[in-house]
């Protein structure tokens, strides 16, 4: 299964520079990184990232990121995928820019699960 994380062109590019993803600013108010399903993401982009340009989408295989990834409620009950520390900026198999599209919400394109 893999995982998805919204963010920043910017951010990403600082990240890489360091080498890790320390998290956005709300993952860390929140303590740790938010990722989301396939199925979770496009509704994700929506909420959260509607209106901001240039934005890319991670893609990470959730079994290399152990015991670190935790599954817990968020919308409705529904588990999301967590990661109580930094991202390995080695791991993401694709990142991949995220435009807006007419409606002003990220076009994130086809997310294999």
């Amino acid at each position: 299964m893999r995982v998805y994380k919204i963010l920043s062109r910017a951010e990403w590019a600082a990240a890489e520079r360091a080498g890790l993803f320390e998290g956005s600013a709300v993952d860390l108010a929140d303590g740790f990184i938010h990722f989301s399903t396939a199925a979770q993401a496009q509704e994700t982009g929506r909420r959260h990232f509607a209106g901001q340009a240039g934005l890319v989408v991670l893609r990470i295989d959730a079994g290399l990121l152990g015991a670190a990834l935790k599954w817990e409620p968020s919308r409705g009950g529904e588990l999301f995928p967590h990661l109580y520390g930094p991202l390995d900026c080695a791991l993401p198999e694709a990142v991949t820019e995220a435009p807006l599209g007419a409606d002003g919400v990220p076009v994130l394109g086809d997310l294999p699960p």
